[in-house]
């Protein structure tokens, strides 16, 4: 709502005029309305409203009070009017008295009021109507109790000012409100006596691991119960955790929303809930659902971040003394997929005391401990259910679970004989499914990585661990190796030469790259491939190599190939975790932080990307939680792996080493002196943070973002010179499009695959995706879905290009273009 500010000051004097008039009927719109027009926002002369109220007779602030509290509960849960009677209320906080002698059915409605706050303001005014409502015999609703607790454990004040009252509350043991807090209540209600004492000693997990102490207590809890019913129970519990709130709080003006959090006093029940389970006997469920717990407490939230990192932390704790196959897969499995640096610490430490106990290094614990998931062969498993047979088969990223009768012939559902005689098989089943299509991203990212691990292995246990593991073997059978100096990949049964010989005996087995290939091996590599129709699930044979420039080699000691680009800070952020580096976000505060780094131990070099803030001119282009939206980009270095680290201004500026205790400084290495492989392979990953995140991929910035600042950013870069991984592209496509049924319709030119439509002739940019169109190459903006399918088009060589996807979706679109109804596209047509 827009207002001027002679229309504000006006209507603060009607609202003052009615105060002193104590016109009750006529005030509570008018002062609902003031919040409106200024947002809840009461400084500056606003403040005359409550001094006026403060004035008033006890009679009139309290049958305020009662009104606004009824008028709250009058209006739809969630909207802003509610949110301002609530800021109202704050502001009147010091009006302590007009909560005494108000009638049960205010107090009520106040109660429930505070009950719909993530955090209430006013612990002075908990507290009184506690004692209220006790002293006429009243039960505290569970929701009331919840927001004592949250404000306990938030408001600076709160541990001070709450701490006899929460201390006496030991109902409900959990706060009401989330899905899995609910399910445990309404359980513990009707089980009772040790339940309810189980439930509650989770909810005094407020350490960072349990105590000798608080393991004996629980493994007596668990001794008084059956301890299968116990972990059914907990594992039922914990797969609601991330589910939406069952009831919504009231969304703060500023800040993360509480929805989209954990209740803070039910985190730490969610933490004493894996511990327990840590007590019990090793289960594979118990494995699946702790990694997911994991997972789901380190989703990102807007404005805050990971939802609840102590959560994940207590999941990875719990896992770690787990001595079980499944458990220590788990923790495998989330080092490939956990992000946040305090969590990812505890899985490394996790994998190698593990690692230590059995006396192997760390590489061969995380190979060892990647589960079969009941494969009996590579890629697939045939179980018998009765009459019916269930088939397990990885077919490239994904697990499919079929069915054959007792006839042998495929049917499309589970059979009704399955579902009522071998329900349990048939969850199991499913369960494999699952973990299957969670561990086969993350194998291939770790076999992505071992280019540069400098890993090679005994040809035995190579096969054993790779080419013949059931479900490693369905990425590692898709690759090419080299044994004992010979390249191989495996087709039709066997390792083979590029002439298709077998190799069956070997003694050391490394993976291939091309780097140091010649161009003819690697064409005749990738037209091996082709012929026997073998999809890699990365890219290897068409891996994109990055030699040395001229201009590197005048610069010497850094590279500039990927400066002076702009990309999202977050989505850089979440691409460097996967890839293995780390790097800490740019917040617009007075501090320093050091370049996106990754380290290489095995070849004694430390690699980094200088990055700096850009929040535009007033430091506005920034999140809730203070941290850019963007970055700007500049050199890649090289320097022995320990020397001092560098830093730079998170706003921009220049970096310098810092050193400590009268170090000397420590130049960068020449890039001729780093190994060709490790330059291509850290150049490559840059290369994916610019090309993946540079804003120039975004089709709706062709006004150029933010007060166009970036207006000749995205021209250059979204219809520039193609790099490394769109020169790759352009070549797949050039083999591609001819199998395509619009193939006549299109041709590839330069930097474009130009596609002929009916309405007008496209150009679509083989990096950005980016569109032009006849005449006088007319920006066309198509925004691609999230996942968008790539069309049939036959064979592919590899897995994972999602700008190819995109382009092959745009180019189909728009060979038939007098097809389409999408009203935004038409518009622009």
């Amino acid at each position: 709502m827009t207002s001027s500010k002679s229309e504000r000051a006006e209507l603060v004097r009607e609202v003052v005029d009615l105060v002193a008039a104590e016109d009750i009927g006529r005030l509570v719109p008018e002062l609902l309305r003031l919040a409106e027009m200024t947002d809840g926002h009461w400084s500056g002369d606003r403040q005359n409203v409550f001094h006026a109220i403060l004035a008033a007779t006890d009679g009139f602030q309290k049958e305020l009070v009662h009104r606004l509290a009824a008028r709250y509960h009058e209006l739809e849960p969630g909207t802003r009017p509610r949110r301002h009677i609530v800021s109202v209320l704050t502001c009147l906080r010091t009006m302590g008295s007009a909560v005494e002698g108000q009638p049960p059915d205010t107090r009520a409605a106040l109660i429930g009021l505070a009950a719909e706050q993530d955090v209430h303001y006013d612990p002075g005014q908990l507290i009184r109507l506690t004692e209220l409502e006790q002293a006429d015999g009243r039960e505290l609703p569970g929701e009331f109790v919840a927001v004592v607790r949250r404000s306990y454990l938030t408001l600076w004040n709160g541990r001070k000012t709450l701490a006899a009252l929460v201390a006496q509350l030991d109902e409900p043991a959990v706060n009401p409100g989330e899905a899995w807090s609910d399910r445990a209540l309404a359980e513990v209600a009707e089980l009772g006596g040790d339940w309810r004492r189980l439930l509650a000693h989770a909810a005094t997990a407020t350490a960072a691991r349990p105590s000798a102490k608080w393991d004996r207590t629980g493994r007596a809890l668990i001794g008084s119960l059956d301890a299968d019913e116990v972990r059914e129970r907990l594992l039922s519990w914990l797969r609601l955790v991330g589910r939406p709130r069952t009831r919504p709080l009231l969304a703060p003006r500023y800040g993360p929303d509480p929805n989209a959090t954990f209740d803070p006093y039910n985190a730490y029940a969610l933490r004493g809930l894996a511990w327990l389970l840590s007590l019990l006997p090793a289960h594979p469920e118990t494995a699946r659902t702790l990694g997911a717990l994991a997972e789901t407490s380190l989703r990102k939230v807007p404005g805050l971040g990971p939802v609840n990192p102590k959560v994940a932390n207590a999941a990875v704790n719990a896992l770690a003394r787990i001595d079980s196959e499944a458990a220590l897969a788990e923790l495998a499995r989330l080092t490939t997929r956990v992000t946040f640096k305090g969590t990812l610490k505890l899985l490394d430490t996790a994998l190698d005391a593990r690692a230590q106990e059995m006396g192997l290094s760390r590489e061969e614990i995380e190979e060892l401990a990647v589960p079969a998931y009941g494969l009996t062969e590579v890629g697939r498993a045939e179980h018998r259910l009765g009459e019916v047979s269930a088939l397990i088969e990885v077919r490239g990223t994904k697990a499919v679970l079929s069915w054959r009768n007792a006839s042998g012939r495929m049917v499309k559902s589970v059979p009704s004989a399955v579902r009522r005689d071998h329900a349990d098989e048939l969850k199991e089943l499913k369960a494999a499914v699952k973990d299957i299509d969670k561990m086969l991203p993350a194998q291939s990212e770790r076999l992505d990585r071992q280019f540069l691990a400098r890993r090679d292995w005994p040809y035995a246990a190579w096969r054993e661990r790779y080419l013949d593991h059931p479900l490693v073997g369905t990425l590692a059978r898709r690759l090419l190796w080299t044994v004992d100096g010979t390249t191989a990949g495996y087709a039709d049964g066997e390792l083979r030469t590029l002439a298709d010989a077998p190799v069956r005996e070997g003694t050391r087995v490394e993976l291939w790259h091309s780097v140091g290939r010649e161009p003819a091996e690697i064409v005749a590599w990738r037209d091996w491939l082709e012929r026997h129709g073998v999809t890699q699930p990365f890219k290897q044979a068409h891996r994109e190599v990055y030699l040395l420039t001229d201009a590197e080699r005048a610069t010497g000691t850094y590279s500039n190939r990927f400066a002076a680009h702009v990309l999202r800070q977050h989505q850089f952020h979440s691409l460097a975790a996967i890839r293995g580096w780390h790097n800490k976000l740019r917040l617009a505060v007075d501090d320093e932080a050091p370049p996106a780094v990754r380290e290489l131990p095995q070849w004694g070099l430390r690699a980094e990307y200088w990055i700096a803030g850009d929040g535009g001119e007033d430091y506005d282009e920034v999140t809730d939680s203070g941290s850019f939206l963007r970055l700007r980009t500049d050199q890649v270095r090289f320097y022995p792996v320990d020397a001092p680290h560098n830093s730079a201004h998170c706003c921009g500026g220049e970096y310098r080493m810092w050193l400590r205790d009268g170090a000397d400084p420590v130049e960068p290495v020449p890039l001729t002196d780093v190994p060709p492989l490790v330059l291509s392979e850290v150049l490559r990953d840059v290369d994916l943070f610019v090309g993946v995140a540079s804003v120039g991929n975004d089709p709706t910035w062709q006004d150029g973002g933010p007060d166009g600042r970036f207006r000749e950013y995205w021209t250059s870069y979204g219809f520039g010179e193609l790099g490394a991984s769109a020169q790759t592209r352009r070549g797949l496509l050039e083999c591609l499009i001819p199998r395509l049924t619009i193939a006549d319709r299109c041709t590839i030119e330069g930097r474009f695959l130009q596609v002929k439509g009916e309405r007008h002739t496209y150009k679509i940019h083989l990096g950005s995706g980016n569109i032009l169109m006849t005449p006088n190459d007319q920006y066309l903006c198509i925004v691609p879905k999230s996942n968008p399918a790539a069309p049939q088009a036959g064979y592919l060589p590899y897995e994972g290009d999602r700008m190819l996807a995109v382009i092959l979706s745009k180019a189909m679109m728009l060979a038939d273009d007098t097809r389409i109804t999408d009203p935004t596209i038409l518009s622009q047509l």
